[in-house]
């Protein structure tokens, strides 16, 4: 079983326990090692085949090392087998429903046997949900608004939860004898925020190469489900619900195929039109003379001649354009540009020259001052910005003035065993409900880097919620807001705001906006990172993280902020030390 799969079963485990109303720290333990195996970079299989002490593993004790070592020898974990006859395992996807939560969730089971979203439905339509506590028709009508909601993010996987789970397939497939190349198309290709299936397109040697890439795809162990299988494309679906295409082909096609497959399909029609302008006609074999009377589909003998086909980077050339990097490719505009020669040079993870949003001990961190400080300079970082939450977050042991004192003594201590990184001392300051901020202006006047974000009251109308940020974003101390929307892909729609008001503010008073890297909230969208742009923000792409295996999410911001065309003179963080020094004095 790989990380994924063992961390989806004790994150399985835990929704059982909470239902069944277990003790919450045990509940707790469940949930952040489900984490910690989820981001641990040595696969816990290999480990246990070594002998290797699981319970060295952040977050794992005895028990959950043993739970964990049951599953790599059994491939299950009996413990949820035992409590899914008890409970139906639908019941967690009830109470993944915005609204529900496990004591709905479970009195919804009990009192009118919903173990399904399906059911849930069914009864909130019938207005059955009245027979559970708080329910009324008003309540009912939102159910129903929320389950569409969910449907909406359930069908399709976050991509920094896909990532684990596709890397070890494609490395798989790699390393079979006769493999000449495996590529990963799709919307995952285009680094959208959520996927819904995998395309994957590989190049086999010769006949024998593609029978064993075939083999080795269909058989890989974490298949659970194999949905078809034939000579050239075969079709399977992963333990964690993931369905995966792999078509295997000659290298003569690979380019158009690569191509059309990436998609999106909107960039396809747009090239194909201009094929069709300039005598030609494009498709997934290739780009032809003539203007494809046989359609789309058809084989590259009866198409006319072949133009290019091999890579993408010549179908481009032959089409007149730039080529287009995979994250562009959404019609928005990129192939006027393209045509001009006038595309943006991309920003990438190299160009970044710092962090400036992560946790510590201090507050909800799971590793010290110290510990992040290292990371930085293990990935080259010339500056760092240490920004734990204030203390109106108390489950997060945020930092009041006199906390905030004592953690600068360490500060200093830690500056000088590390010459090699410059830190800059900040604070993800709350935006309190009437758009205060939760520390004082003295503080905040000492502060390097002000961070400032919603954690709380989601709820408010979106002229209040509006206004409360506006308001925030207006103090003059304020550098950055963080996470602008408040969304949890999947999990949170996020709360009602006016962004463009909200980024006249930033504009008017010098504030950049973050693109949380986070995999869970990538906030802001890609579209939202657009309207930023385009208002002329600065944007600040900030991992958030609170642990070292967190600064890797970096490039997921990197991701999400080339879907937004931005370059380097857009991120705050690409810019030299003196240069960021100078926008956060805003002049002073």
């Amino acid at each position: 079983m790989s990380n994924a799969e063992l961390a989806r079963h004790l994150e399985l485990f835990a929704d059982l326990l909470e239902i069944e109303g277990e003790n919450r720290f045990k509940i707790r333990a469940y949930r952040n090692a489900a984490r910690t195996i989820y981001d641990l970079p040595e696969q816990v299989e290999a480990m246990v085949a070594d002998g290797a002490d699981l319970t060295q593993i952040p977050s794992v004790g005895k028990e959950i090392a043993e739970k964990l070592e049951a599953m790599v020898a059994t491939g299950e974990l009996p413990q949820l087998s035992e409590l899914s006859q008890k409970i139906p395992l639908g019941v967690t996807e009830v109470m993944r429903v915005k609204g529900m939560g496990p004591k709905l969730a479970e009195a919804a089971w009990r009192e009118l046997a919903i173990d399904s979203v399906d059911e849930l439905e069914r009864a909130a339509k019938a207005g059955k949900l009245g027979a559970l506590p708080g329910f009324g028709e008003k309540r009912q009508a939102t159910i129903l608004k929320n389950i569409e909601a969910y449907r909406k993010n359930v069908e399709r996987l976050r991509i920094g939860d896909i990532d684990p789970v596709i890397a070890p397939l494609v490395a798989a497939l790699r390393a079979v004898e006769g493999a000449e190349r495996v590529e990963v198309a799709g919307s995952y290709r285009r680094r959208r925020e959520t996927v819904g299936d995998i395309d994957l397109l590989a190049i086999a040697a010769d006949d024998a190469a593609a029978a064993a890439i075939t083999a080795a795809f269909v058989g890989y162990p974490e298949v659970d489900e194999v949905l078809g299988s034939g000579d050239t494309r075969s079709s399977v679906r992963l333990r964690n619900g993931l369905e995966v295409d792999l078509r295997v082909m000659e290298a003569e096609s690979f380019g158009a195929a690569l191509l059309y497959f990436t998609g999106s399909k909107a960039h396809n029609v747009a090239l194909r039109q201009i094929a069709l302008e300039r005598g030609l006609h494009l498709t997934e074999y290739g780009l032809f003379e003539g203007t494809g009377a046989e359609g789309e589909g058809a084989s590259p003998k009866s198409s006319g001649k072949l133009v290019a086909s091999r890579t993408e980077e010549e179908i481009y050339e032959k089409l007149g354009l730039q080529y287009v990097e995979p994250e562009m490719r959404e019609d928005r505009g990129e192939l006027a540009l393209a045509a001009k020669g006038q595309l943006p040079t991309l920003v990438t993870l190299a160009d970044l020259r710092g962090d400036l949003h992560m946790h510590s001990t201090w507050s909800d961190g799971k590793a010290s001052v110290a510990e992040m400080m290292r990371a930085c300079i293990e990935r080259g970082y010339e500056y760092m910005a240490l920004t734990d939450h204030s203390k109106a977050l108390a489950m997060t042991g945020g930092l009041d003035e006199e906390k905030l004192a004592r953690q600068w003594e360490e500060l200093d201590r830690v500056v000088a065993e590390n010459p090699g990184i410059t830190l800059l001392r900040g604070m993800e300051v709350d935006i309190l409900k009437d758009g205060s901020l939760d520390l004082s202006d003295e503080w905040l006047e000492r502060l390097d880097i002000v961070l400032v974000s919603v954690h709380s009251h989601f709820g408010l109308s979106l002229e209040e919620q509006t206004a409360r940020i506006v308001k925030a974003v207006s103090h003059p101390e304020v550098n950055v807001l963080c996470h602008p929307t408040g969304r949890i892909l999947g999990a949170r729609e996020g709360y009602a705001v006016d962004l463009q008001e909200v980024f006249d503010a930033c504009h008017a008073n010098g504030v950049a906006v973050e693109l949380n890297a986070s995999y869970m909230r990538l906030d802001l969208s890609d579209v939202n990172v657009i309207a930023a742009r385009k208002r002329g923000l600065m944007v600040s792409i900030g991992t958030d993280a609170h642990s070292v295996k967190e600064l890797d999410g970096m490039q997921l911001g990197i991701d999400q902020a080339r879907r937004a065309w931005l370059t380097p003179e857009h991120v705050l963080n690409a810019r030299p030390l003196d240069e960021v020094r100078r926008f956060l004095a805003k002049g002073r």
